[in-house]
């Protein structure tokens, strides 16, 4: 298991995705716990980029319920295809919304969010099991380089579901 991260904040995004994304595969594999792997991804991403708020939903019968996260309080229930989160588990693709407040329907849990990425994360019969959810309090911060190298990471918490 990894005991620190390594990470030079003079690295441009992708070059940091890069430097964490085999770190943060040695420092879940070997925990089969999933709580305690989604809690250590998600404190990488938060701590690592700065973002204003990480964290995943479950999906639970026909709502998404709140799970592991760092930032302020969150919504804790959000209805199959109400938001970006409800809206990109309904889809079942990445959603990238520059301005929260351009997108319909937005659910705010924070009025500080101005950006948000959310990715579906497909369990082993491609099923959406849970979104990662990542919101900023910067306008326009998600990009191509964030959903690509965000996918992987979706693909690594595929693995251990």
């Amino acid at each position: 298991m990894v005991e620190e991260l390594i990470i030079s904040h003079s690295l441009s995004k992708e070059e940091k995705y890069k430097e964490l994304l085999p770190q943060m595969k040695a420092l879940v594999e070997s925990e089969s716990d999933l709580i305690a792997n989604l809690a250590n991804i998600i404190a990488v991403l938060k701590y690592s980029f700065h973002f204003f708020w990480v964290g995943v939903y479950f999906v639970k019968k026909e709502e998404l319920v709140l799970g592991p996260f760092q930032g302020p309080i969150a919504c804790t229930r959000i209805a199959k295809g109400k938001g970006v989160c409800g809206t990109s588990w309904k889809e079942e693709k990445v959603i990238i919304v520059p301005n929260v407040d351009e997108f319909p329907g937005h659910i705010a849990c924070s009025s500080a969010t101005k950006s948000e990425i959310v990715l579906p994360i497909f369990n082993k019969n491609n099923e959406v099991a849970l979104v990662l959810d990542i919101d900023s309090d910067e306008l326009n911060n998600f990009d191509q380089i964030d959903e690509k190298y965000l996918t992987e990471v979706s693909q690594l918490i595929t693995s251990f579901l």
